[in-house]
């Protein structure tokens, strides 16, 4: 728990489409490196190193310039058991925090629900982007979801946009009865929170300047509805879908992607220091798996075992988790080797920084990292 007197805030970052964990995260000091990426490899001189086995992708310098601060958790080996390459069902094992079986709830759903058992606030939990993310789904729990608060219209949007969404792409898997007993439930009290969140931009004014990507955007709102004291304890967002799913030209796209959502962590970060907020928040930044060890030619195909990133000034910055092993014998069919299961990273996070009860949430019981100050 941190010792503000705010309560403290989570912000999660989605990279859709998998980011490849071995050019993230880059054990350029390990021979077998460069013989894996002939075409993809980043020179040892290029990496921002950390240590002398690990470093930063170069175009990540200003997550690297955090991590410096010690203001950076990086959980290496992340992963899940028995590893599911689609897109889809890894997401979903993330976003829901069962790797075994499919659940109607989302973890942060669930979290939602603790945080706000009597349904005080329609804004506890806001949502930017196209759709609503299924970790914040959860029977009876309302989360505002818009596209971008300088353009939102009242009781536009989300009836049309992320519920429909949400609708469309979750009968399937749960049946279309579920999904409408939770769109009644919450459908209304989401459009009402969207309609007060317009008013963020007006109580907002900054010297920090957000790059124009949609990424940097929603990150701006984020920092708009934290500032507006609206009490929203979560806040999620992310890359559009398959933004990170670099199967070819990844040596052009990789960079430019990393260059920009470093950019705008940072810029988030610096204009939350400015409000005297830095504080109040902790982001996690996380992707569904990791990628092939062996590059393709031009990219890389869908692996496993990754990295994910916890950043805040309530972060104990450092190196979690084991760097998984490149020797070929070590490889899960060819992928890197998780040793880190996901859930004690959600388990740390909410227990040691929001003061929840994990073992309710994820339906078990974690082994917890230290990455959160005492």
């Amino acid at each position: 728990m941190t010792a503000n007197k705010k309560p403290p805030v989570l912000v999660v970052l989605q990279m859709s489409g998998a980011y490849d964990a071995l050019n993230t995260f880059i054990p350029y000091s390990d021979p077998l490196y460069m013989d894996y990426r002939p075409m993809l490899k980043v020179e040892p001189e290029q990496v921002l190193a950390v240590n002398d086995e690990v470093g930063f992708h170069p175009a990540m310098a200003p997550l690297k310039a955090l991590y410096d601060q010690g203001k950076v958790a990086v959980l290496q080996g992340i992963g899940y058991p028995n590893p599911i390459r689609s897109h889809f069902r890894s997401m979903d094992i993330w976003h829901t925090a069962e790797p075994a079986k499919m659940v109607t709830d989302g973890w942060l759903g669930r979290a939602i629900r603790d945080l706000d058992p009597n349904k005080e606030n329609i804004l506890t939990a806001v949502n930017f982007g196209r759709g609503l993310p299924r970790a914040l789904a959860a029977p009876g729990v309302s989360v505002a979801s818009v596209g971008n608060l300088e353009t939102y219209g009242v009781l536009t949007g989300i009836q049309g946009e992320a519920l429909e969404i949400f609708a469309r792409t979750y009968s399937p898997a749960i049946g279309s009865g579920a999904v409408n007993d939770y769109l009644s439930q919450t459908g209304l009290d989401a459009l009402k929170g969207a309609d007060i969140l317009t008013s963020a931009p007006q109580m907002y004014s900054s010297t920090q300047e957000y790059n124009r990507d949609l990424f940097a955007q929603w990150l701006k709102n984020i920092a708009q509805v934290h500032l507006a004291d609206f009490g929203t304890r979560i806040l999620y967002t992310g890359v559009n879908p398959g933004t990170f799913d670099t199967h070819a030209n990844q040596n052009i796209t990789f960079p430019k992607l990393w260059n920009d959502v470093t950019s705008a962590v940072s810029t988030f970060y610096h204009d939350l220091k400015e409000h005297h907020a830095n504080e109040e928040v902790v982001i996690l930044m996380f992707t569904e798996f990791g990628r092939r060890v062996k590059e393709n030619g031009s990219g890389t195909d869908h692996g496993s075992g990754g990295v994910a990133f916890v950043i805040g000034d309530a972060v104990k910055g450092g190196l979690y988790g084991e760097y998984p092993s490149l020797k070929p014998e070590k490889l899960d069919e060819g992928d890197l080797q998780w040793n880190n299961d996901f859930r004690s990273t959600y388990a740390t996070l909410l227990e040691q920084w929001m003061g929840l009860d994990s073992k309710a949430i994820l339906r078990g019981s974690f082994e917890q990292f230290d990455f959160i100050k005492g």
